[in-house]
């Protein structure tokens, strides 16, 4: 029988039973506000900030509420499976962790605390290559379980083909590569405080670590930090690349690839062109582009463009166990959720991580069952509408 991850609520009824409460709120659209009143305003800003004014986080959020479901009545959801096969791989859940950086400004356990909390829940976990710890690390801390490795692409092909073969080495299965930030975008949260974590040498554990990036120094990191941070600023990410040098990540990369950040459906048949396996729908949570679409109005059209072809996810304005049921309805097979696992680790470390993976898990197997549906496999277009008809 699979897990029926909606049990999570008489858990914490029964727990309730005995006086205790949860210590995190289960509506997970209220952690951003928590988060805001315990931690600093430079790591809070870090991670809830986003391009310009925030219209494109604003926008993510208004696709995904503008979009209601429409539940079907007297179909058995008596016993339910929420497994999916995303990538060769069978998932437990329509649900991975997205890759967030710098975690150690939220947390001093920062991705391994994070990643232990992925490998309880059954989910995958996608290490930022911008991580506050090694990789090897945080490996480790998730012992077998299913664990994928997010690139962002340096220019020094040596250092990215010394992360790739470090990634595989450490059991990473899948490569998924950010496209949307060859350059960090405006952003007033993070330039108001004067605020960037990386200029201070948080974030670059992947790199000082680094073999190929420690031949670029003339003295040892601990020796000349500044220095080794100057040379990580230099490499971090490459606004020369394009579409033809994809042909270096497959030669280096034996397992599958997935390009995140694409939006056009153009873009996506180009990925499917050049041999990827998969795209991540996505904008970057809002926090590239100002002004940009929607990554719930985009989803559609690129599902149409190659949905037949390629592995397509989803992420951005992820918060609700209903977002998630609404981004499989519009076509993503799977769905990545980035901060509010981030502020359940900024409040409450490890458990804080895995109180939010099993409300969004409870809420999602609770609608689907509630919306007629056994399994994510009978999810489709039709059980969504956008607004009055």
């Amino acid at each position: 029988m699979a897990k029926h991850w909606a049990d999570f609520q008489y858990e914490i009824y029964l727990n309730g039973m005995t006086g205790a409460v949860p210590r995190l709120p289960t509506d997970l659209t209220r952690l951003e506000e928590l988060t805001d009143q315990r931690l600093g305003p430079g790591p809070v800003g870090y991670v809830a900030g986003s391009a310009g004014n925030g219209s494109t986080a604003r926008a993510n959020r208004e696709a995904l509420e503008r979009r209601r479901i429409v539940p079907r009545m007297l179909r058995d959801v008596h016993e339910r499976d929420l497994s999916v096969e995303v990538l060769g791989r069978a998932l437990p859940v329509p649900l991975a962790l997205a890759p967030v950086g710098v975690l150690s400004i939220m947390h001093p356990e920062a991705e391994p605390a994070a990643a232990r909390a992925a490998a309880a829940q059954g989910v995958p976990y996608i290490l930022s290559s911008a991580s506050s710890t090694p990789m090897e690390q945080v490996a480790e801390a998730m012992g077998d379980a299913e664990r994928w490795f997010q690139l962002y692409w340096p220019k020094d092909p040596e250092v990215a083909r010394s992360f790739l073969s470090r990634a595989k080495a450490a059991g990473f299965s899948v490569l998924v590569v950010t496209l949307d930030t060859p350059l960090l975008s405006w952003r007033p949260r993070d330039l108001d405080q004067a605020y960037l974590p990386f200029l201070h040498g948080v974030g670059t554990a992947n790199y000082f670590s680094d073999p190929a990036f420690q031949a670029g120094l003339a003295k040892p990191v601990h020796e000349d930090p500044n220095a080794a941070v100057m040379h990580f600023v230099g490499m971090f990410s490459d606004p020369a690349k394009s579409w033809p040098d994809l042909a270096f990540l497959r030669e280096n990369w034996d397992g599958p690839i997935v390009l995140k950040g694409v939006l056009h459906p153009d873009d996506a048949r180009l990925a499917a062109e050049a041999g990827m396996d998969g795209v991540v729908v996505s904008n970057h949570g809002g926090r590239q582009v100002a002004g940009a679409v929607a990554a719930a109005d985009a989803l559609p059209r690129v599902v149409d463009a190659v949905g037949d072809r390629l592995t397509v996810l989803f992420d951005s304005g992820v918060r609700t166990g209903d977002d998630v049921f609404k981004a499989l309805a519009l076509g993503a097979r799977a769905v990545l959720v980035g901060r509010p696992y981030v502020y359940g680790l900024g409040l409450d470390g490890q458990p804080g991580v895995e109180h939010v993976i099993r409300c969004l898990l409870a809420e999602l197997d609770l609608t689907l069952a509630l919306s007629g549906h056994a399994t994510p496999a009978t999810i489709g277009p039709a059980d969504v509408t956008e607004g009055p008809d």
